[in-house]
Formats: C-alpha cells, sequence, structure tokens
C-alpha cells in the first residue's frame, strides 16, 4: 500500500495529510476515519507501522502539522487548542468523517481538545502515551524523561525521534511552552466521547498512575497497556491495531442498543 500525500492550508497553515486505506478508499463514508497525531518534534513517521496495520481495516490519515515533518514553521505558538482546530479541520477537508482520533504524547493534548471542541465531528479518541505528568512540567524534566525513554525505544525508532526532533527544532521550541501548560487532566472531565488510553509498560514520560487517572477522568474512559516504551504504538502495530478495532467494535455495539 502507497500512501496518497496532500499538503492542504489552513488559515494559511500548511498540514501535510498521508491517507491510506483498504483497497484503496482513500474516500470512504461509511466508516470513520482514523487520523494520527504526533507528538512534539515528531511527524507521521512516529505511525508508519501503525498506519499500515490500521489501514488493513480502517481508512487512515496521518497527519503533519505546521513547523514539524519538513513543513514551514507558524511563526508563533500554536495553542493546543488551536492545533486541534486544525487538524479536524485538515481531515474534514478532504471528506473525512466521523472521526477517530489517535494522539501520542503531545498528540493526546490535540485530540483531546479536539473531541472537546468538535463534538459533531469527532466519535472517539485514543490517547498513547499522554503528558504531560503534574509535577514534571517543565523542559528539564521533560527532557530527562526523553532520555530515559531513548534507552529503550531502539535504533529505528531513536533514528526516527533524532531526525524529526532535528528538522523542526524552531517551531519545537514555539509549542514547548504551549505543551508544558496544557492541563489534560482538566480537559477529560469534558470529552464526552469514548476515550481509551493506552500506555507502553516501560514509558517513564507517561507514566502508569497518570494514565489510569486520566482514564477515570473521562465520563466513558478506559485503560490499557502495552509491552513497550512511549512510541508502544510502533513496538507493538499489530496488536495497537487490533486494540483500537476491537474499542471501536464495543462502542458501535453499545450505540446499537
Amino acid at each position: 500500500m502507497r500512501a496518497k500525500v496532500e499538503t492542504v492550508r489552513i488559515d494559511g497553515l500548511p498540514v501535510r495529510l498521508h491517507t491510506l486505506a483498504p483497497a484503496g478508499r482513500v474516500r470512504d463514508d461509511l466508516a470513520p476515519t482514523v487520523v494520527l497525531v504526533h507528538g512534539i518534534g515528531m511527524s507521521h513517521r512516529s505511525f508508519r507501522r501503525t498506519q499500515r496495520a490500521l489501514a488493513a481495516t480502517h481508512r487512515t490519515v496521518s497527519v503533519d502539522m505546521p513547523g514539524f515533518g519538513g513543513l514551514p514553521g507558524a511563526g508563533r505558538p500554536l495553542q493546543v487548542e488551536e492545533l486541534a482546530d486544525i487538524v479536524v479541520r485538515a481531515a474534514r477537508s478532504r471528506g473525512a468523517g466521523p472521526l477517530v482520533l489517535v494522539g501520542q504524547s503531545m498528540g493526546t493534548q490535540i485530540v483531546a481538545e479536539a473531541a472537546r471542541r468538535h463534538v459533531d465531528d469527532v466519535e472517539s479518541v485514543v490517547l498513547v502515551g499522554p503528558v504531560v505528568v503534574p509535577g514534571r512540567r517543565s523542559a528539564l524534566l521533560q527532557g530527562i524523561d526523553l532520555a530515559r525513554d531513548c534507552l529503550t525505544e531502539g535504533v529505528r525508532m531513536n533514528t526516527v525521534v533524532l531526525t524529526d526532533y532535528f528538522r523542526s527544532v524552531p517551531q519545537y521550541l514555539r509549542e514547548l511552552g504551549p505543551m508544558l501548560r496544557h492541563r489534560l487532566e482538566d480537559t477529560m472531565p469534558h470529552v464526552g466521547q469514548p476515550v481509551l488510553v493506552v500506555r507502553g509498560t516501560r514509558d517513564p514520560i507517561g507514566r502508569r498512575d497518570w494514565a489510569a487517572r486520566l482514564a477515570a477522568a473521562a465520563p466513558r474512559g478506559a485503560f490499557v497497556e502495552l509491552p513497550g516504551p512511549h512510541h508502544v504504538q510502533e513496538h507493538q502495530p499489530v496488536a495497537f491495531a487490533r486494540l483500537v478495532g476491537e474499542f471501536q467494535r464495543v462502542q458501535t455495539l453499545e450505540g446499537l442498543r
């Protein structure tokens, strides 16, 4: 399978969309579209294996946000709420919907805000390695946790992390403040859609008690752990895709009752 790659502009800001779907169904109104949203400093490459696994059964769109993945930056900080609007509008501009939003790291903040702000467009959300753990809201502590995670990610994922970070430094520095200030724990009680929180068992960034607390704070939350580090979705792409698929089936059955 080869992704269809498009760059759209939302309020003048570039967003790159990588669409992959079963049997080439890049436009499909019959089923939810799974939208994959990367974390700070990263790009669609942090979901490369995950997207291929999910695309066996779902229409998928992996996003490169402004200033990341080689795209020009915004020249200013983009608040989490603004990024949430950008992701939904970019996906909807290509006919995607309803949306299942999957966010990793800072992407969890973005998809949670998107669900809160776009109730009619977002069907459910999946948070992978959520940030930022209270008590660790500083660049220094986040850097320490990131360094610890690099010890377990492996050569392939560390290569993706380092090269993505290198080409996104200007926007990364702008987004660090909004990420550290955003309080995901305050958003979760206002997300009425089903929420699945997924954590890698060896993740030093999205810690277990914190992840479980977020799931409990959501009106319709669930918490699952998979073996692996912060980017557990890439270490366990098939298991993760099955988990997302099962989560969707359960929500569908509940909706039919």
